[in-house]
């Protein structure tokens, strides 16, 4: 099957997805899942990540069906160009993968610095409803309906010690899902979220977050943390791929999942039932 014929059969023919945070990790993932099952992406990310989002178009089979957009989740004004150049490009808003996030380093709550608490919510919270504010008005004049998928965690399931500000975001989208379920639903749009464990990004398996998980190395590499991070799951895997994510996300953005509104999905290897 050639990419043009893929293009027009696949489970998301046809329709445009905006995704925020796409130049690297679970966001390049998934805008290449959807352009493999024939949407078009509006690729978001900060100008200084551009280079990586031309990279990413370069090895597409179709790259005319991604477009690099610079914008800052942090930055309403700055989403709202993001979706007018997309939208004039490529006609319209089928789904929004709101997925630009980080993680910092966190200690006990006492201990952690207002810096850390503000950045953290200011991307992750706040950048999501950045999101929702520039993409809902042009998904509420879609006829089709939409799709919104929110990027949570298994820390919206469930806390964790020294992770205040990550958890706080992460729980607080579990909300937001149900609340604009009910905004977008009587336009025909459905919201909800994917909640992974750790992903093998550069997010998760930094230098840094990995010393967090063996503080009795002076410098440890992922082989050094698969024993920690295989234990807190069911199935035998220390962390799953950008892509398994990717697959969640488009099964929620397609028909097969056209009555799924308000739903929490976890990609966790058994994480959270295991510790729930």
């Amino acid at each position: 099957m050639t990419a043009q014929s893929s293009a027009s059969t696949g489970r998301v023919a046809g329709r445009t997805a905006l995704i925020t945070g796409a130049a690297g990790g679970i966001g390049a993932a998934a805008a290449r899942r959807l352009i493999d099952e024939g949407a078009t992406v509006i690729a978001v990310d900060l100008e200084r990540r551009q280079s990586m989002l031309r990279e990413l178009r370069d090895t597409l089979p179709s790259p005319s069906a991604l477009l690099p957009v610079s914008g800052d989740v942090t930055d309403l004004a700055s989403l709202q160009g993001a979706v007018a150049e997309g939208v004039a490009a490529f006609g319209g808003l089928d789904i929004v993968f709101a997925n630009a996030g980080i993680l910092l380093p966190e200690a006990q709550v006492e201990e952690i610095p207002d810096a850390t608490w503000e950045s953290v919510l200011q991307v992750n919270l706040t950048g999501v409803f950045h999101t929702a504010q520039a993409t809902f008005p042009e998904l509420k004049r879609n006829p089709r309906g939409s799709s919104v998928i929110l990027a949570s965690s298994t820390a919206g399931i469930r806390g964790g010690a020294a992770s205040s500000a990550y958890t706080a975001t992460k729980t607080a989208l579990v909300g937001l899902v149900s609340t604009w379920a009910h905004e977008l639903g009587p336009y025909g749009g459905r919201v909800n979220s994917t909640h992974p464990t750790a992903v093998g990004t550069d997010l998760v398996l930094n230098r840094e977050n990995l010393r967090r998980h063996r503080p009795d190395l002076p410098d440890p590499g992922p082989d050094d943390v698969i024993e920690a991070f295989s234990r807190g799951k069911l199935l035998d895997v220390p962390w799953i791929d950008p892509v398994d994510v990717a697959n969640a996300v488009l099964f929620l953005a397609s028909d097969e999942a056209r009555y799924i509104t308000g739903a929490h999905l976890p990609i966790d290897a058994g994480s959270t039932i295991k510790w729930g």
